[in-house]
């Protein structure tokens, strides 16, 4: 529920789980949550400190074990410093591409009391969202000529308002990406499917024969490229232009000498 949440929202989903098995079932959002760049912030019950490494009931080392599933995994020790992780789990959880982020609870951080200095505070400590860095006007106007130059041309996205707006201007074929059917009306005119698990061969097809790709907001990963066949790598054949508000995600499977690093978006021409 957590996931879906912050998926609907854009806000982080909170969930608290108990050490052990709580922490394992958890594991699941969480790393559906890291994959769908969902963001969230998960709470787990730890064993006392003073039990710690001991191989008390239930322990689990969380940093080792979410490391590859989170963006962040932190423990709180002392209780004085709730507030500053706290602070910083939500801000990380909506930081550039959003994902989950752990915190773990020792028991006896949980019974102890301390005077927290934000209480004190008049000034807001809520997760801001940092200002986006925007391609230049020269940048936008040659990705636009090359849309319009293409005879087969196709836009994917799993964000809905920018991609909707590029969509009534270009009549471009939209697509979904992977579990994001609902972004787009499917009844519209311009709507040609989703790419995924089971992808209609046809529509496979169109996207392998595009001149070019307009992929905002989505992944490149193995679902949405069939297994990345349908946009090959490390050399795609179509011109690929890819807009992600995370920049280790440009360039992370199709890396190039000759994409240009424009904030949120990059470019990356084929053979």
């Amino acid at each position: 529920m957590a996931e879906a949440y912050g998926k609907l929202t854009g806000e982080p989903g909170v969930l608290f789980v108990t050490r052990g098995p709580g922490a394992t079932n958890g594991a699941i959002g969480v790393h559906t949550g890291l994959q769908d760049s969902t963001p969230m912030v998960v709470f787990i019950g730890q064993v006392p400190n003073e039990f710690a490494e001991r191989e008390a009931f239930q322990e689990i080392d969380y940093r080792r074990m979410y490391g590859q599933m989170a963006k962040w995994v932190g423990q709180i020790d002392r209780v004085e410093r709730i507030p500053e992780y706290v602070n910083r789990a939500f801000h990380t959880a909506v930081a550039g591409r959003p994902g989950p982020v752990v915190l773990a609870l020792p028991e006896d951080t949980l019974f102890s009391q301390a005077r927290s200095p934000m209480r004190q505070s008049t000034t807001s400590c809520g997760p801001r969202l940092l200002p986006r860095r925007w391609p230049s006007c020269t940048s936008c106007s040659r990705r636009a000529a090359a849309v319009r130059a293409a005879r087969r041309r196709r836009l994917g996205s799993r964000n809905l308002h920018p991609a909707a707006a590029l969509d009534r201007g270009a009549r471009l074929g939209r697509r979904t990406s992977f579990r994001c059917q609902d972004l787009f009306d499917n009844r519209s005119a311009s709507y040609i499917g989703d790419v995924g698990i089971g992808i209609n061969p046809k529509l496979a097809e169109r996207v392998k024969d595009a001149d070019v790709l307009l992929v905002i907001g989505a992944r490149l990963g193995e679902m949405t490229t069939s297994g990345y066949t349908l946009i090959e790598a490390p050399v795609p054949k179509q011109t690929l232009i890819h807009v992600h508000a995370g920049a280790e995600e440009l360039g992370r499977v199709l890396p190039s000498c000759a994409r240009h690093q424009l904030g949120d978006g990059a470019i990356r021409r084929g053979a």
